[in-house]
């Protein structure tokens, strides 16, 4: 099992990549009235066949022809659940997939949520040529970063230029820092 959930939601946008998504929406929502925490993953990519579909969450399928076993959608849906939470998975076949996890907020059991910052930024920086959408929102407060939003106003400033990842990098802690006020989720 994974130490923290942002490393669970890289493994899964990861799949999303390798099936030649040019969107992906990754979603946090922190409802603390509600004690939950539930992320979300669509993807415009390949998508999965009714048959993938149904063995996506046993540990011992995977797409992949590198191994035999694929554990990183199998661990993320047992986070999700060890906590009272759920997993749902949904996909189609030429238009993509979508991911939801949902995970007792206060549950002993559940993994922290780790660096959401460092994973978005990494998946920005790694994958210039695929448009990310994410959000993060704790009860009311919420902020959305948009990478096609980032290419309009950079006019063709890469997104991987180094000034470019300072912003990221700045913008996704002082949204983030803001909306957590001080709690460590």
């Amino acid at each position: 099992m994974m130490t923290e959930l942002s490393l669970n939601i890289l493994d899964v946008a990861q799949n999303s990549i390798k099936a030649g998504a040019k969107l992906i929406e990754i979603s946090v929502e922190i409802d603390n009235a509600a004690d939950s925490l539930t992320v979300r993953i669509d993807d415009d990519g390949c998508g999965m066949s009714g048959e993938q579909l149904a063995k996506v969450t046993d540990p011992f399928f995977t797409t992949r022809g590198t191994r035999s076993v694929g554990l990183g959608v199998s661990f993320f849906k047992q986070a999700a659940e060890m906590t009272g939470g759920g997993f749902e998975i949904t996909s189609e076949s030429g238009k993509g997939t979508k991911v939801k996890a949902t995970f007792v907020l206060s549950s002993i059991d559940r993994l922290p949520l780790g660096d959401m910052c460092s994973t978005v930024e990494t998946l920005i920086v790694y994958n210039t040529g695929i448009d990310f959408v994410y959000r993060y929102r704790v009860d009311e407060t919420e902020f959305t970063l948009s990478t096609a939003q980032m290419r309009d106003i950079l006019g063709g400033v890469s997104l991987d230029a180094p000034d470019v990842v300072e912003y990221v990098r700045g913008f996704l802690k002082e949204n983030t820092d803001e909306c957590d006020k001080g709690k460590i989720y």
